[in-house]
């Protein structure tokens, strides 16, 4: 037991760090991260890498294993428990207002491409397997066609300002649809597969009807009364009082309906998804969300990966892998563009927008490959199908952008008629500093939810939001310290006056802390206190870096002069952009001390790590000091913004270092750069 514990937690350390460097170079390529972490485990799995022997490893750190998964119980374990804080998750997420108010359009288009799509999946596999339609292997590439991933969609048409326009919103309503039916299907699918795998033979159409109304009986009867007692289930958690508390115990009844749902038959995921839909309308499922996003970035690309495990490099290159998958991905594409697209020109969309509709819905992804584990568990699923499911994830993923992009760029509305979200329109608030944009955008939401609004994060890491009301739809996005929102013209003057609020609350708000705080006093204090200092932060410091005989006469001479010797070496990638960024914190409140010292700071994208520049001017120079003095010595310091730095523990060393009155005098008459480090140094 111990050595396949040990065995077991070298392979989680393995796969923690793939899925991050494969994650990291897929975005970097413009791929979805999935795919990174999806083609990490093909690279480091049992049928490539991860079965090579290694001193100390004979069959490798991830050697094949017999029976139906290529991994170990205990890692497939793992990824079970991903599978369940995915579906969860998804369920939380899932805007139930949405379902329901868009019930006509999205239930229709949301049908037919699941219908278009099961069908066609299960025909492919009847031509290529010579088989039957009932066949479980059928059914199951049936019911993996069905699934989509709108989280690719949703950036594709946020890029194009599409995200408010009819085409977009029938996506995104669509989706939840689709989510949901797949959902039942599977359910369907397992309950037929199991009969039939059990040994009972065929089932006629009173026998699928039998297994479909169970199926069907038991989600709807969890479902209705996740929903109904929904607020009480959250009052029963809010009794635990702390949020990560009652967070987990979110995550523990998922974890306990999605094994019911087991032992009756059906898929665990199901119940999970059940679970997050039943707490997506309470006041407690943002709070869910956040707390248990550490455990979700943990488990999910572990997940990710090992499916990407049990995929047999040696078979996927195949000719008829190769060829049935082609076959298939071909058909998932055209069971969405035709299955969606096609019910949307009854719904009052012309043929281009049927086929951005079409299109929108082509991505498939996580759900797809938590039902193909499920299949390839169930040993329904062989390597070369497993192989094919994969290629077709991969394909679709990666092929619906382009598609979209093709498809919105022609001209022209996508409806029959003329509709209120065809005039659409942007606006752009530049606030300069990311802090700042983050608050906006917090406030903004929230207030947006006071109004009625359901909103939904669509790409969290993409700063993508989607709020609905009736027929208003904002699409609102962040990145770094811009926020743009997309609505139709009409609506427009709504959005700028729900940002002015926003604005001005804040701007009341940081009057107050200016009103009820004294950062010149704090100034004074911090300029008093003696405090550590840190070798390892006092080694910044490069003799390379340090002017004895500064030029400027003017505290801006003096920094551009500093941040000049930073740019001569190699320090910055950006002088103009450093310089601007300095200069913008100088202007807040000056970074003259006491004593004849200057600490000009700032934090700029200018930068990959943290740089220092030292600067002398005996004479000294006019820089508002604390003390109305000159300063004559002047340590700059700029971090770049996104990456941890000891940025502030530097400031503070320094600071408490140069509070020695000789210390600091021998820095400022100190005749060569390497004396001036030394003693700068020296106070560690």
């Amino acid at each position: 037991m111990s050595e396949r514990m040990a065995e077991l937690v070298l392979q989680l350390g393995f796969i923690i760090f793939a899925v991050r460097i494969c994650g990291r170079l897929a975005k970097g390529l413009g791929i979805p991260p999935v795919l990174g972490e999806l083609l990490s485990g093909v690279i480091i799995g049992p049928y490539a890498l991860g079965g090579l022997a290694l001193p100390g490893f004979p069959r490798g750190i991830f050697p094949l294993e017999t029976g139906a998964l290529a991994v170990g119980a205990e890692l497939y374990a793992f990824a079970t428990v991903a599978s369940i804080i995915l579906l969860f998750a998804s369920g939380l997420e899932t805007d139930l207002g949405l379902f329901l108010r868009y019930s006509l359009a999205g239930g229709v288009i949301g049908i037919g491409g699941v219908v278009f799509s099961f069908v066609l999946g299960d025909l492919t596999g009847v031509v290529l397997l010579q088989t039957s339609f009932m066949d479980p292997r059928c059914l199951f590439l049936g019911i993996l066609s069905t699934a989509t991933s709108v989280g690719i969609t949703a950036r594709i048409l946020s890029d194009h300002k599409r995200m408010d326009s009819p085409e977009g919103v029938t996506i995104l309503a669509a989706a939840v649809f689709d989510d949901v039916l797949g959902i039942i299907m599977l359910a369907v699918v397992l309950g037929v597969v199991a009969v039939i795998t059990g040994g009972h033979g065929s089932v006629n159409a009173a026998g699928i009807l039998g297994i479909a109304g169970k199926a069907f009986g038991i989600w709807l009867g969890f479902t209705v009364l996740g929903l109904v007692f929904s607020k009480k289930i959250a009052a029963f958690l809010k009794f635990f009082k702390h949020s990560f508390d009652f967070s987990i115990l979110a995550l523990g009844l998922a974890l306990i309906l999605a094994g019911i749902f087991e032992k009756q038959g059906l898929a665990m995921i199901i119940g999970a998804y059940i679970s997050g839909l039943s707490l997506s309308k309470t006041d407690i499922a943002a709070v869910i969300q956040e707390r248990l996003r550490g455990l979700y970035e943990f488990f999910v690309p572990v997940f990710f990966s090992v499916m990407g495990m049990m995929v047999n490099v040696g078979e996927i290159f195949s000719l008829r892998v190769l060829s049935f998958g082609a076959l298939y991905t071909a058909g998932a594409i055209l069971a969405k563009i035709a299955g969606c697209g096609g019910p949307a020109l009854l719904m009052g969309f012309n043929g281009r927008g049927a086929l951005r509709i079409g299109a929108g819905m082509v991505p498939r992804g996580e759900v797809a490959l938590i039902i193909a584990g499920i299949g390839r568990a169930s040993g329904v699923l062989d390597n070369q199908l497993f192989a094919v499911i994969i290629l077709m994830t991969l394909a679709t993923t990666l092929a619906a952008p382009p598609l979209l992009s093709a498809f919105l760029k022609i001209s022209g509305p996508g409806t029959k008629k003329p509709v209120k979200g065809d005039n659409s329109a942007a606006a752009v608030w530049e606030f300069h500093f990311d802090e700042i944009a983050g608050m906006v955008l917090d406030t903004l939401l929230k207030d947006l939810k006071t109004e009625g609004f359901y909103v939904q994060m669509m790409n969290i890491d993409e700063g993508l939001s989607q709020a609905r009301k009736g027929d208003i739809a904002l699409s609102i996005t962040k990145r770094e310290s811009t926020v743009t929102i997309e609505t139709s013209q009409v609506d427009m003057p709504f959005v700028k006056t729900a940002v002015y609020e926003v604005i001005l609350g804040l701007h009341d708000t940081i009057q107050k802390l200016k009103n009820s705080s004294d950062p010149r006093a704090m100034k004074q204090e911090i300029s008093n206190l003696q405090g550590r200092t840190r070798e390892e932060v006092l080694s910044l410091i490069d003799p390379g870096c340090i002017a004895l005989d500064l030029k400027g006469n003017t505290k801006e001479g003096i920094i551009t002069e500093l941040v000049d010797l930073l740019y001569s070496q190699g320090k910055l990638l950006d002088r103009d952009e450093a310089l601007g960024d300095v200069l913008q914190r100088e202007k807040t409140m000056s970074t003259g001390m006491e004593h004849g010292i200057a600490l000009p700071h700032g934090k700029s994208d200018a930068v990959t790590d943290i740089c220092v520049a030292v600067g002398i001017k005996k004479e000294g120079v006019d820089f508002e000091s604390l003390d109305g003095e000159k300063s004559r010595l002047f340590i700059l310091v700029i971090s770049p913004k996104k990456t941890t730095g000891p940025h502030i523990q530097f400031l503070a060393a320094v600071g408490s270092v140069l509070k020695d009155e000789t210390l600091r005098e021998q820095v400022i008459g100190a005749d060569f750069k390497e004396d001036a480090a030394f003693l700068l140094q020296r106070g560690s």
